[in-house]
């Protein structure tokens, strides 16, 4: 039985390590997990009292066509509910979208480093991929142009992008858009919407009016706490999203992930409040950053990407040891840097002390 050839050069996706893992290994008893942008203050507490209700019918197939979250999901957006498509997280739909437009003989522009997926399924739908290099973190918007041609199909653009938390601006997006030719379907990835702070970003949905070959993904695995139960969406004209429902498995999202999406998304206190309570421990490890002469990439996220004078892996096994689960730059292709969810603030605050602690060895041991 022999498959696809692509995959004598792939391996499966390899989580960060588990937290019972950890404990374990090192003998710890409390671990604090920053390496997956997980919302470190939950989700809405009235998603949690709504949990009873949510898990009742398991034995039903869910609605595959999630119509109540399909409207009230696009009365909030401004948009007619048949431009919506809804998947087992954002990155079931970037899987989607490469079903649905690559193949052998077409190719792909993206980032690099950028968020993973979209080289994993190109390659796997036979496209060639193409990666333009960042710069200071942020899409090298003229150079990804230059590299497309007649068989480019899927231009990747990850913003705010992930590892390094740089978002592509109003200019920025105008620039791709009226210079991208019409054949290729530009992908902006918004996972991190909810936290962006300025003013410049682009308002892609009311864009799509003006760019037909224009897709917007969002999730609720961030901001709005809702990791664990899978479930993300794109915005795209009805014509796209009509090709990618067609692609689409027909119970792809749980009944349970669809009812708490609904909730989530009205409880807009839970949401305020963690994307300030983020703004605000940002701003203090970046303060901290700047104390320790730590250079850190512009971040409109809710992690900040921290170059170091070591290796990422270096960090990272020494703030395991002392319970902290970060990820490494090594393991996100940015090696001297590591990937830092932003916690509460006490987490924070223990984190920095084991930074400070760390360079400060390093620091002695040279002048040894």
């Amino acid at each position: 039985m022999l498959a696809k050839k692509v995959f004598k050069g792939m391996a499966p996706y390899k989580p960060g390590k588990q937290i019972e893992d950890v404990k374990a290994e090192y003998g710890l008893e409390k671990i604090i997990k920053l390496a997956s942008n997980e919302n470190p203050f939950g989700y809405s507490p009235n998603v949690e009292q709504a949990l009873p209700e949510l898990i009742k019918s398991l034995e039903i197939y869910p609605d595959g066509y999630s119509t109540v979250l399909r409207a009230r999901l696009a009365e909030r957006l401004g948009i007619d509910g048949e431009q919506l498509i809804f998947g087992c997280g954002s990155d079931e739909i970037v899987e989607i979208i490469s079903r649905t437009y690559l193949d052998e003989g077409t190719n792909t522009v993206m980032a690099h480093p950028t968020f993973p997926q979209y080289k994993h399924n190109a390659l796997i739908e036979g496209a060639v991929v193409r990666e333009v290099p960042l710069v200071d973190g942020y899409h090298d918007l003229k150079e990804m142009l230059n590299q497309i041609d007649d068989e480019t199909k899927i231009l990747w653009l990850c913003s705010p992008n992930n590892p390094t938390g740089s978002l592509i601006n109003k200019e920025g997006f105008r620039y791709i858009m009226e210079n991208c030719p019409d054949h290729v379907l530009v992908v902006v990835d918004e996972a991190y919407y909810e936290y962006i702070e300025t003013d410049d970003a682009p308002d892609t949905v009311t864009e799509l009016e003006t760019y037909a070959n224009l897709i917007v993904l969002r999730t609720f695995s961030k901001a709005f706490g809702l990791a664990g139960l899978r479930i993300g969406y794109g915005i795209a004209s009805k014509e796209i999203a009509t090709l990618l429902n067609i692609t689409r498995g027909p119970f792809n999202t749980t009944s349970t992930a669809q009812k708490a999406a609904l909730i989530a998304l009205e409880d807009e206190r839970f949401l305020q409040e963690s994307v300030e309570k983020n703004i605000e421990n940002k701003q203090q490890f970046m303060a901290f950053c700047d104390q320790e002469g730590l250079d850190y990439y512009d971040s409109q996220t809710n992690f900040l990407f921290v170059k170091l004078p070591v290796s990422g892996d270096e960090m990272f096994e020494h703030l395991l040891s002392k319970g902290f689960i970060v990820r490494s730059g090594d393991a996100l292709g940015h090696p001297k840097g590591i990937r830092v969810t932003i916690g509460d603030r006490e987490d924070m605050i223990e984190l920095e002390t084991h930074i400070s602690e760390y360079l400060t060895s390093l620091k002695e041991g040279k002048k040894q």
